[in-house]
């Protein structure tokens, strides 16, 4: 971690990742870039569906591989580079036959190191392989859901899922949530941990870098006005008035309360709920 000297009330407490002696390059390889329009938190008929978006730096879009269908030819990793829509690094990679894709960089990948998609392969950093082959207790990341569904848990900075058990076609994964649930033995994942695992220990310093990153401020529900929040109103600090805390929209929500659909149909696939509250 990067650390200021206090040369103003924001730089006092700032804290960044280092970036020198990981990434290797500024400038992202242009044929995998693309310009996108954000959401902001709006849905197709501009409502805002998530709060605290908007605004940020412009950002140019990389085009990441998370299904991976080059398989059984060697790639090599060409660079890492820093990449604004995820938390994650990303890095540059060559297969053996010409054919370059941005991949999300696992935490210990190096320039030059080389990595293989295949049904049965070395249990290697960044190798991509079927569960169904991967020994129990290894670290994994970028997993599917279904067969060539694409990489959908596991994908943010320094998050790992692990192999808990095999099963009656299935494989039993502990989520990083903690949640442990089946995943059919034939969807793949890729060996290792995503990189930039330091990123969740950052302090922006100021409100302003927040803005930068699209970031909008979060009122609490506690100072607004009675009709704005079902926690507002009050004189001075008061205390909610009821017994669980809600969101704006008198939904349970934080310190440790169920908001699962109580009737999801993948309700069937999870072993083990979730720990949450104190852990």
């Amino acid at each position: 971690m990067k650390r200021f000297k206090p040369t103003t009330d924001s730089r006092r407490h700032m804290v960044n990742v280092t970036y020198k002696g990981v990434l290797t390059t500024n400038e992202p390889h242009k044929a995998l870039t693309r310009g996108v329009k954000r959401s902001v938190g709006r849905n197709n008929t501009g409502r805002i569906t998530t709060r605290h978006k908007g605004g940020g730096a412009k950002r140019l879009y990389r085009d990441i591989d998370f299904k991976y269908d080059k398989k059984n030819i060697p790639a090599k990793i060409v660079s890492v580079e820093y990449d604004p829509n995820r938390t994650a690094f990303i890095s540059l990679a060559q297969y053996v036959d010409g054919a370059k894709t941005y991949i999300v960089t696992p935490k210990g990948i190096k320039v030059g190191d080389e990595f293989i998609v295949s049904e049965k392969t070395e249990v290697k950093l960044a190798n991509r392989m079927i569960l169904k082959n991967i020994p129990v207790g290894t670290a994994i990341y970028n997993i599917e859901l279904k067969p060539q569904g694409g990489g959908k848990i596991a994908r943010s900075a320094g998050n790992y899922a692990q192999v808990v058990a095999h099963d009656a076609g299935y494989a039993l994964i502990k989520m990083p949530s903690s949640e442990v649930r089946r995943i059919i033995d034939t969807a793949w994942a890729s060996i290792g941990e995503v990189s930039n695992d330091e990123n969740h220990l950052q302090n922006f310093g100021k409100a302003g870098k927040s803005r930068w990153l699209g970031i909008r401020p979060t009122v609490r529900g506690t100072a607004m006005n009675p009709v704005d929040h079902p926690h507002g109103g009050g004189e001075g600090k008061q205390g909610r008035g009821r017994r669980r805390a809600i969101s704006i929209y008198g939904k349970p929500t934080g310190k440790g309360q169920k908001s699962r659909t109580p009737k999801k149909y993948s309700n069937k696939f999870i072993v083990s709920r979730r720990k949450v509250g104190k852990r």
